[in-house]
């Protein structure tokens, strides 16, 4: 048998201890899980469950964050043309998850009773979850916007409270079925978020008047990007306190201009395992209720390492980070630091 190279044993390590993990959850419950445990059921030691996760929090939030990257059924393409139509079918699919009251507390769908109450334990984990809930709402309300006017933007086409709305409806029904089992009705919650989409909030985009925003200045800069990284376009590199900035370069770069958020922590070996978990929920109920081409022209990337980071001149990131380039033709021909980055180099690619 071949010998596994570090990288490779490594790799089977970390899946080992996930798979233990996600048991031990499921068998204990969280609060009561131990990483003694944990160790033996994946045959390793204490320390190298601690050399792969730096806490239990970080772990569980990498159990449920492989869990809803891969426990998804298939579905066929949907096929709703209007907000309403797929806001009821996001709801659908946010709800047929959820546990029933039938469901005993080993029951895989209860593996995130304990999501809600670790976010809110401290100001380290509240704070950017606030912030990708923005950025949550921000996709839903694009994808919204599009069924509802095609490819015109518009500030008065905005439906960003809409989503913001009906995620605040989603989530609260996720902590009563967990807490309350048998209370919700899960057809209530789908036909009360369908109502939503025919809701007036007024709601409209207005550019930042900021004087003491950065403006973008003028570069001529190879762009040598690592695998996965963007071609071109407006590429955002933010910090996990700065997601909701996005919106400014969504809005003001030019129609057709391809817009990435890559997005970076000064934790990412515990924060970069909530921002998938977050991301993917939305994500998956994004691409099973609305058509292909309705979904948000905005691409988010997960940059742990800060490989692409690096490539577009930010060496050094934490979660306060914003910067933004602008590639075209293989060139970096634009780039801004700071607060209002984003805006700054959207109005540099006009």
């Amino acid at each position: 048998m071949a010998r596994l190279s570090r990288a490779e044993g490594q790799e089977r390590n970390r899946a080992a201890v996930l798979a233990a993990a996600r048991t031990e959850f499921l068998d204990r419950g969280y609060r009561s899980a131990k990483i003694d445990s944990i160790a033996e059921r994946a045959d390793l030691t204490r320390g190298a469950v601690y050399s792969n996760f730096p806490s239990k929090r970080a772990l569980y939030f990498a159990v449920l964050a492989a869990a809803m990257l891969t426990d998804q059924p298939d579905a066929p393409e949907p096929t709703a043309d209007s907000p309403r139509e797929a806001l009821a079918a996001f709801a659908r699919t946010w709800v047929a998850r959820l546990p029933m009251y039938m469901d005993d507390d080993r029951s895989p769908a209860r593996l995130g009773a304990d999501l809600l109450p670790e976010i809110l334990a401290s100001e380290e984990t509240r704070r950017p979850f606030a912030q990708l809930m923005k950025l949550n709402s921000l996709l839903l309300g694009l994808a919204l916007e599009h069924l509802a006017f095609g490819d015109l933007r518009t500030r008065t086409g905005r439906r960003v409270r809409v989503a913001e709305t009906a995620l605040t409806t989603l989530h609260g029904a996720s902590q009563l079925a967990a807490a309350a089992p048998g209370f919700l009705e899960p057809f209530d919650v789908v036909r009360a978020c369908a109502q939503l989409a025919d809701l007036d909030l007024d709601d409209a985009w207005l550019p930042p008047h900021l004087p003491f925003a950065v403006r973008a200045r003028p570069v001529d800069e190879r762009w040598s990007p690592p695998a996965g990284a963007p071609a071109g376009g407006l590429v955002a590199i933010l910090g996990l306190y700065r997601l909701s900035t996005i919106e400014e370069a969504v809005r003001a770069a030019p129609p057709g201009t391809e817009v990435t958020a890559v997005l970076v922590s000064g934790d990412p070996a515990e924060l970069s395992a909530l921002a998938r978990l977050t991301l993917a929920e939305v994500d998956n109920c994004l691409r099973a209720s609305f058509p292909p081409t309705s979904w948000p022209r905005l691409r988010v990337l997960h940059d742990d390492a800060g490989a692409i980071a690096a490539a577009a001149g930010v060496p050094s990131v934490s979660d306060a980070t914003e910067a933004a380039i602008v590639i075209r033709d293989g060139r970096i021909i634009a780039r801004a630091e700071g607060y209002g980055a984003c805006h700054g180099a959207a109005t540099a690619a006009n």
